[in-house]
């Protein structure tokens, strides 16, 4: 039995979708489980059922400062030795973002998968073209964002939960294996020529001021880890490519400009707005 993490969320759903879609026995854990679903909340070790599963695929549990982050992850793990779980699959983040803000937490979870004792396989994953597009901010008909003329490796997140599906669904090639799953460089500039509209370079501390002034749902530790994004786009730290992801799916990646694109345009304004 595969056990995939977050199964409510975004990449742990679609991973889990993968899983099915290659007929694995397979099931998702989630704190607000749904459907057949478990109840699996990192908060609540000693409720955490982790019994009969042979596979878990860790999906990060960010969304949280990092002793907090790293303390959920060390608690799944604690519950995976306890159960008989064989092997862990980790979505950790790409060699390239050491310097990101939320570096720290996928770097000293890798340190716990490494030690736990289970077999394991670090997935390292890039940032999602999703993520890219979604970043961009519109005004003035065209779009503009902090990210220069830098380009970043971008990958659709697709890719990613197939990825990390084609190895829990065989783990054995792919024990004591990190890789580097990223796309193709981008830039935003790339972005707004498919989509027909200029593109405007904020500075730094114009885009901090935007979080920090115009989300007001963000928590205190996103404005400091979107600006550590920027700036790695924008200085070049984050444009490096790697064979892996293509050489586990043994085919093409999903065009990442295409879905940049699909998502900077879902979130243009209206017309009349």
């Amino acid at each position: 039995m595969i056990l995939v993490t977050g199964a409510n969320g975004n990449l742990g759903s679609a991973t889990l979708a993968a899983l099915h879609a290659r007929d694995a026995t397979a099931t998702g854990g989630s704190r607000t489980p749904n459907g057949e679903l478990r109840r699996l909340d990192f908060d609540d070790p000693p409720g955490m059922d982790l019994a009969g599963v042979t596979t878990l695929v860790l999906i990060s549990a960010g969304y949280a400062e990092d002793d907090q982050v790293i303390g959920r992850h060390a608690a799944v793990l604690d519950a995976a030795v306890r159960d008989g779980v064989r092997h862990v699959v980790y979505t950790s983040l790409t060699g390239a973002g050491e310097h990101l803000g939320f570096a720290l937490a996928h770097r000293a979870t890798e340190r716990l998968v490494h030690a736990c004792g289970l077999h394991w396989t670090v997935l390292r994953n890039g940032l999602y073209a999703e993520l890219f597009g979604g970043l961009l901010m519109w005004a003035d008909g065209g779009v503009e964002s902090a990210f220069g003329d830098g380009a970043l490796a971008a990958v659709a997140r697709a890719d990613l939960a197939e990825a990390a599906a084609v190895v829990a669904a065989d783990p054995v090639p792919h024990s004591g294996r990190t890789y580097d799953l990223v796309g193709t460089p981008i830039t935003a500039a790339h972005v707004a020529d498919r989509l027909g509209v200029p593109h405007r370079t904020i500075g730094l501390a114009e885009y901090r001021r935007r979080l920090l002034s115009q989300v007001p749902e963000l928590l205190p530790f996103q404005p400091p880890m979107l600006a550590s994004i920027a700036t790695g786009i924008r200085h070049g730290f984050l444009s490096n490519t790697s064979p892996d992801l293509a050489d586990i799916l043994g085919r093409p990646l999903d065009d990442p400009l295409a879905t940049a694109v699909a998502a900077a345009a879902a979130t243009r304004p209206s017309a009349g707005g």
